[in-house]
């Protein structure tokens, strides 16, 4: 009798009144309950009330491990209030940054903050920082940029025709050429001292990253270690390949800002108000042409597009500019309407993704074997299947990988999954879930690869057509590349989710 009073205590904080059949579990606060129909009573055995009590104990463990990202509707994304409310009075983070990102990476992020939250997110700044300590970072990251637009000038402008150089346009702040009529808020602006100008010819990625812990500057130092940076900037070129390469690459870079298309402006109608004048003087400034066709704000987003893509070819010279590098920067100047902010939030997307544009594919090949794995591990049919089809490489999701979902998902929904995914990325930064603690709290670990697990659901989530109806690698890369518009987000994040919490151990 002990064994059916047990299970019934059991059942009925589980569920409180229940009815199975023609009986029904009924009780009174501080008294047993009792099973009957009308006055008959039954007793349970052993047996069945231990299996009955692993079932509740299994049913609650796998509550623990429910995606965030399930029941969409029951979650809002960060607000105002609460991203004010994560700051103490002198601008730091509480707890240094934890509950912010645990936020960020299982709602996401309302739109009206993302220009002020995604640099935390992208490791412009770092996540323990106070507001002075930003202010300095912000002051000589803005003059870093600002020499290398007069650097990308110069290169443009090779000289009139007595030989002599003209002067750059960028010998101050960009903001009254780019930003005449966008209200964007004055900035700190260090005064340019030439004279600190090293000619240096060396990688500044390279130089750059000597100085970072786990992907973004620490903050002891900032002056110093920004100075450092400034000065492996160096001055044009010496080298006549490296300047062809440049030349190559700016030519390459203006043709696919033309082509950008105009999805952004529905998003951010306010960057579409701004004067041919002004839009034609700025397409002019960065050596843009055959532009007469686009309207006004066409031809400014396809300027800033070239201007700071240029800028990233010479700070990262061994990349330089590939195409479907354009994909990832417009998404962030719908958002980060400051060109230098903008800048800085690319290099940070691309501190990751960077390997995506290698010309020895070395980073592609990682990646598309790790989704290949995924998709091993969790279907094994559908594996077999892709052997037989010589497609077990995954290749079909080449572009996935490369221009990072850009071209199968909306834009709203691409910058859904990107903040999710740096906010990932971001906690490993932090050191932030690898714990048991941290993840039994975050309920999946974070990890560098979310995109990964997300592209191998997007091709689970058509496993069935790709088993039955699929016979070449070719059907299926068709396939992959009629997704666009057709992904629900929320539901690829939660089969994510699935694939990170089983099979993490396995995959990383």
């Amino acid at each position: 009798m002990w064994v059916s009073n047990w299970v019934g205590r059991g059942i009925r904080s589980f569920i409180g009144s229940a009815k199975v059949g023609g009986w029904i579990w009924s009780g009174v606060d501080g008294e047993a309950g009792r099973w009957h129909e009308d006055v008959v009573v039954f007793g349970l055995t052993a047996m069945a009330g231990l299996a009955l009590a692993a079932t509740l104990v299994i049913s609650t463990r796998r509550g623990r491990l429910r995606s965030p990202w399930s029941q969409r509707k029951r979650k809002h994304p960060l607000t105002r209030h609460q991203w004010n409310n994560f700051f103490t009075f002198d601008g730091k983070l509480r707890d240094g940054g934890i509950k912010f990102l645990k936020k960020a990476r299982t709602a996401g992020i309302d739109p009206s903050i993302r220009p002020e939250v995604w640099p935390f997110l992208l490791g412009v700044y770092d996540l323990r920082s106070s507001r002075a300590e930003r202010i300095v970072i912000q002051a000589q990251k803005r003059k870093i940029y600002e020499k290398l637009r007069r650097r990308c000038w110069q290169l443009l402008n090779h000289g009139d025709e007595n030989g002599n150089e003209q002067e750059s346009p960028f010998s101050g702040t960009l903001d009254h050429i780019v930003h005449k009529e966008s209200g964007t808020p004055d900035r700190v602006i260090v005064e340019d001292d030439e004279n600190s100008i090293a000619d240096d010819t060396e990688s500044s990625f390279s130089e750059s990253s000597i100085e970072e812990e786990a992907g973004s500057i620490r903050i002891s130092s900032p002056a110093t270690r920004l100075t450092k940076i400034a000065s492996s900037i160096g001055e044009i070129p010496k080298s006549p390949q490296r300047t062809e390469n440049f030349t190559t690459w700016q030519r390459i870079m203006r043709l696919d800002a033309i082509r950008a298309n105009d999805e952004w402006r529905n998003y951010n109608p306010s960057q579409a108000e701004v004067s041919r004048d002004n839009a034609v003087e700025f397409a002019t400034c960065v050596g843009l042409k055959d532009y007469e066709h686009l309207e006004p704000c066409r031809i400014h987003h396809a300027a800033r597009l070239v201007a700071i893509l240029e800028a990233y070819a010479l700070y990262d010279p061994e990349i330089g500019y590939c195409q479907g590098m354009s994909d990832l920067l417009s998404p962030i100047l719908t958002v980060i309407e400051d060109d230098p902010e903008a800048f800085w939030c690319f290099f940070g997307f691309m501190q990751k993704a960077r390997h995506n544009f290698r010309l020895d594919e070395v980073g592609i090949r990682r990646q598309l074997n790790i989704v290949s794995k995924i998709i091993k591990s969790k279907d094994s049919d559908l594996y077999r299947h892709l052997e037989k089809l010589q497609a077990e490489d995954c290749f079909f999701v080449y572009r996935m990988v490369v221009v990072v979902f850009r071209r199968e998902l909306t834009l709203e929904q691409t910058l859904c999954l990107w903040e999710v995914m740096w906010a990932d990325q971001a906690a490993i930064r932090a050191g932030i879930g690898k714990s048991a603690w941290g993840r039994i709290r975050l309920r999946a670990p974070p990890t560098d690869d979310l995109l990964l697990y997300a592209i191998a659901a997007s091709v689970l989530q058509k496993r069935k057509l790709i088993i039955e109806k699929y016979n070449s690698m070719d059907e299926i890369y068709r396939e992959c590349n009629s997704m666009a518009g057709q992904l629900d987000i929320w539901k690829l994040l939660d089969d994510a989710h699935d694939l990170v919490v089983s099979l993490h151990d396995k995959i990383e």
